[in-house]
This record gives structure tokens, C-alpha cells and sequence, in this order.
């Protein structure tokens, strides 16, 4: 099965301040699209105000963080997708993302994942993809497989518990 064609639509600083105040139809209008309620449950709430105090700590870190999943010449959001934070000093980011539950089993996690792969492939900063996933997220688990991640070790989050760590290098060559 091909997968989804997806893009990315970067999720601005206002838009993520209308989310984090609750107010969907203003974040819908500053991003350009349409959001749903998923973007404005308790989880993705919280993400949305960490993400802008990482903003506000560095507004260079912007563009690393969170776009809408947007599939279809309607604009449709399916998701968010992004990296946590700049490369670190040994070129490693840590990628991120999420499917509304009414789009889930239709590709477009496993699309995101490639976007993401992409993007961090022609950042030339970038010599590694992380991925942290609880052992417990079968759905994740199943997505980075067959990408070429290997599991590296484990971490504690105090969001989500314990987290699984896989990584992927990305060659010199720019290939994810």
C-alpha cells in the first residue's frame, strides 16, 4: 500500500498560544486551516504551552517545532508532527508526532515519519534521528519499524513514564 501524500504546515507561535487558550476557531484561522478538538485535548494542551516556552526560551527553535499533518487539496489536518528541539551538539533530534484518532490506520503516522526523515536528511546538522516511545505504544513501535531505527536504550519521562529509545543515523550523504 502507497503511502498518504502529506505535508507540513508550520503551527506559529500565535496559533499555538490561541490552542493552548482553548480557542480552536482563532488557532484554525492563524494556521490557515482547519483544526480539530483533537488539537485541543488536555495532552496536546499541554504540548502546545511547552513549546512555547522552548520558543520563548530560543524563537530560533521555532522552526523546529511542531506543523500540522495536512493531506488532500481540502486542507485536511490529520495530525501534528515535529521535531522537540534543534540538534543537539552531537547533530541529534528527536522527532514527534501524533494522529487524530479519527484519521488513525490510514498511513499517515508512517507519512509523517517520512517527512520527518526528510527534513532532518537536508538539515546538514543533523546526524541522527531519536525516537522515544513507551513500550506500551504497540501503534509507534509498528511505525518505526523497517525505517533502520535501533533501540539504544531506555529513558523516564516524567509525562509519559518509561520511553524506549531507538535512533537513526543519517548519512553523510544526506540520506535518511
Amino acid at each position: 500500500m502507497a503511502l498518504p501524500e502529506i505535508r507540513f504546515v508550520e503551527l506559529g507561535a500565535t496559533a499555538m498560544s490561541a490552542l493552548a487558550e482553548g480557542d480552536l476557531a482563532k488557532a484554525g484561522r492563524l494556521a490557515g486551516v482547519s483544526l480539530t478538538e483533537y488539537f485541543l485535548t488536555d495532552q496536546a494542551r499541554w504540548l502546545w504551552q511547552y513549546r512555547l516556552a522552548q520558543i520563548a526560551a530560543d524563537p530560533h527553535n521555532a522552526r523546529w517545532m511542531a506543523r500540522q499533518a495536512v493531506v488532500g487539496g481540502d486542507d485536511v489536518v490529520v495530525g501534528h508532527a515535529g521535531f522537540h528541539g534543534p540538534p543537539g551538539e552531537s547533530g541529534m533530534v528527536e522527532i514527534g508526532y501524533a494522529v487524530d484518532p479519527a484519521f488513525r490506520r490510514r498511513g499517515y503516522a508512517r507519512a509523517s515519519l517520512v517527512e520527518l526523515l526528510r527534513r532532518a536528511a537536508a538539515e546538514p546538522g543533523v546526524s541522527t534521528v531519536r525516537a522515544a516511545i513507551r513500550p506500551d505504544n504497540v501503534a509507534s513501535l509498528a511505525t518505526i519499524a523497517g525505517f533502520g531505527f535501533v533501540r539504544s536504550g531506555e529513558q523516564w519521562d516524567d509525562e509519559d513514564g518509561l520511553e524506549l529509545i531507538f535512533e537513526k543515523p543519517i548519512s553523510a550523504s544526506g540520506h535518511a
